[in-house]
């Protein structure tokens, strides 16, 4: 105001919005993290990336509105076991997330659509879409990423009585967990082996 310039005030207003969205993604990501961990709900969560991804969208921050709504998706997948609510923000946070050109999004995305083909039964498509994600994976670096994907590629390959196939993909996980002092992948790796019963 001293400087006489009231054009700065939308541009304040833009440069907060995009604060307001990193810190409303960033505050939700550590919901789920709570969630995972406790397996206790928090409505905030999906409050928060309803909110991130609002303002992305207002700012035309293509790849943050892809990001936050794939965690809206993921809310509704993983909280609330409810796929079908989710699928339309998959759905659109790949189109984003490929526009974008934002490859580790769109692994996750990926990830969580294959989850979704492997509940509706189709475990050929569910297998492609973890392929998929798992190549984005590689070609970043993601090793822990990697290695999580191969835990879910084993459980695909066990169920169609692909055996040793599976007992390859959990090897992998595990030497990539231990390269990457993934402790967390890790424990995957071993309740994995114990509920497919393999070496």
């Amino acid at each position: 105001m001293f400087g006489g310039d009231s054009d700065a005030l939308a541009t304040a207003d833009l440069g907060l919005d995009a604060v307001e969205a990193d810190v409303a993604l960033a505050r939700g990501r550590l919901e789920h993290a709570r969630f995972l961990d406790n397996q206790v709900e928090n409505a905030l969560e999906l409050e928060l990336f309803k909110r991130a991804a609002e303002l992305y969208e207002r700012l035309g921050d293509v790849r943050g509105e892809g990001e936050a709504l794939f965690w809206v998706g993921t809310f509704h997948q993983v909280v609330r076991d409810d796929t079908e609510t989710a699928l339309p923000a998959y759905i659109r946070a790949r189109e984003l997330a490929t526009r974008a050109d934002d490859r580790l999004t769109l692994s996750y995305v990926l990830r969580h659509l294959g989850f979704a083909e492997h509940m509706a039964g189709r475990l050929d498509a569910a297998r492609e879409h973890l392929e998929e994600s798992t190549r984005l994976r590689r070609e970043l670096g993601f090793l822990p990423g990697v290695a999580a994907n191969a835990i879910t590629l084993a459980q695909f390959a066990a169920e169609q009585h692909q055996r040793d196939e599976a007992t390859a993909l959990l090897e992998e996980a595990a030497e990539m967990a231990e390269a990457t002092e993934s402790h967390g992948v890790l424990r995957w790796v071993a309740a994995a082996r114990e509920r497919l019963e393999l070496p």
